[in-house]
């Protein structure tokens, strides 16, 4: 990277990203504020984000679709539950629809934005994902709809003897367009949402499929199709019954959330009984699908229609609750002594992290440290001007966080031309605030990552409260501005002790 490059190009917003949330930012920004100049890049060559990358076999979404879909295109699909192919559709089609597609920029990666205050500008340096080659173009308004895991690589433990091993090892982040398990034995290692996924897809076409889980989790089965859901969007007009099937959904889902939350114990029966009617009388259902932890300290996984369990019961699949001590020629051996003979092994041990696309982020040339800034509203960070980030909810469907901040972004740059502003910057100066995880999960995947991301805080705006209602009233009903959000004119100073780069308490 070039410091001395020239930027060959100003827009006004700059969206990073061409997926769920990127997609989501482009239509509130061409709506709320279409005389607002932007782009969309994505480093891909295809709209989708996750729903593009991702192909291997049963890939579908744990959130219902009512959703997970936008509320300016309601979801009208017959299934909740959809299929990966039928989402990337739904996004590629919303896309189209609106005319985002046209403001999208593919094969472009976002490798570092530095802020200049003097100038009220990012300057963005952008690599062509084929040549290399870099450029640089300025924004008024960065905002990254990257999610936040690394796309170029899932986690991968390491195993002793696995240069012995004469299979296929796979990792589902990149399925073989040319996957053949005609008459094999796989053995899927984990046992979160996409192993839950893969072992009834893939014993459709293998010979047996054995889940192997060092600990279970929790699974329940749901249907595909809502049937309230359903009911609702044949007696209401179209312009009442896509609001109405959303908030039943999301309403439903924060307040089971909620629920467990509250009466753990009470959930954990109801969902292991739920597991002992799925399974055949007799069934290890202690050993194999009572996890160690309490409902929703991980994610819920669902499983359609009880997929899972039917192939279980049907003996096409099988569970293994053990550890690994090595892989061998033919499959794995156990701690227990025991060996899984296996054809192909699909490592299915979760993704890695990577907070804004990995993009090198620094502020009038000073790098910003991320795990030392807490986040506003859970979409800025502290100290940093005009960015803005789409994470969505941990408990819920993802878009449901994402459109409230694509929603407020747009609103929040109308306020600032309004106003005659050009910088927007969260400042904490409630030093009673302390730091906590952004990411409330105990899942490996986000603890193995926490250090590296920015914070939340013990009070509001900056704490992220994992609440739909909670969000939808500070963000869609509350004040654009706030008193943690410093607005600046072009040559204007900061008030007094509201100085640059603040930094959050130590936790």
């Amino acid at each position: 990277m070039s410091d001395s490059l020239d930027p060959v190009e100003h827009l006004d917003v700059l969206v990073v990203g061409a997926g769920l949330s990127g997609i989501d930012a482009g239509y509130h920004l061409q709506t709320t504020c279409p005389d607002a100049a932007y782009a969309i890049l994505e480093a891909r060559d295809a709209i989708g984000g996750t729903w593009d990358l991702f192909r291997y076999p049963g890939i579908r979404s744990d959130s219902d679709m009512y959703t997970l879909g936008y509320p300016w295109r309601p979801w009208r699909g017959d299934k909740a539950i959809a299929d990966g192919d039928d989402i990337r559709d739904y996004i590629v089609d919303a896309a189209r629809e609106y005319g985002i597609d046209e403001k999208i920029r593919f094969g472009r990666k976002v490798v570092a934005a530095d802020w200049v205050t003097d100038e009220s500008r990012w300057h963005v340096t952008v690599a062509d994902v084929d040549s290399g080659a870099h450029t640089r173009l300025t924004c008024g308004f960065l905002f990254a709809c990257t999610g936040y895991y690394r796309y170029d690589r899932g986690h991968m433990p390491t195993f002793a003897g696995l240069d012995d091993y004469e299979g296929q090892l796979i990792h589902p982040q990149f399925w073989p367009d040319d996957f053949d398990g005609a008459g094999t034995r796989v053995v899927v290692i984990g046992s979160g949402a996409t192993a839950v996924t893969l072992v009834p897809a893939l014993v459709e076409q293998c010979d047996h499929v054995t889940m192997l889980q060092r600990s279970p989790s929790y699974v329940a089965a749901v249907p595909y199709k809502n049937p309230i859901a359903r009911g609702l969007e044949k007696v209401l007009p179209d312009r009442w019954s896509g609001p109405a099937v959303r908030w039943f959904a999301a309403l439903g889902s924060q307040g089971f959330f909620r629920f467990s939350r509250r009466f753990p114990n009470v959930v954990r029966r109801l969902l292991l009984k739920g597991v002992e009617r799925e399974l055949p009388e007799g069934y290890d259902v202690a050993t194999h699908f009572t996890p160690r932890y309490d409902p929703w300290d991980q994610r819920l996984c669902a499983d359609p229609e009880g997929n899972l369990f039917k192939a279980i019961g049907r003996g096409d699949a099988s569970v293994v609750t053990d550890e690994i001590e090595c892989f061998t020629a033919d499959g794995i051996r156990l701690r227990s002594g025991d060996e899984l003979p296996a054809d192909i092994v699909v490592s299915a041990t979760g993704l890695e992290l990577l907070f804004l696309g990995g993009m090198h982020l620094s502020v009038d040339g000073e790098e910003v440290d991320l795990s030392s800034r807490l986040t506003y509203k859970g979409m800025m960070l502290e100290g940093v001007p005009n960015l803005a980030m789409a994470v969505g909810y941990t408990n819920a469907s993802w878009t449901l966080k994402c459109d409230l901040t694509c929603d407020y972004v747009a609103r929040l740059l109308v306020e600032m031309r309004a106003r005659g502003m050009t910088q927007a910057t969260p400042r904490n100066h409630d030093r009673k605030v302390s730091a906590e995880p952004l990411l409330g999960l105990s899942a490996g995947y986000v603890q193995r990552s926490a250090h590296l991301f920015p914070r939340q805080g013990s009070r509001s705006p900056w704490r992220v409260h994992q609440s739909y209602l909670k969000d939808y009233r500070a963000m869609r009903m509350g004040d654009v501005i706030d008193e943690a959000l410093e607005l600046r004119a072009p040559g204007s100073s900061p008030r007094a002790g509201q100085a640059d780069g603040s930094r959050i308490l130590p936790v």
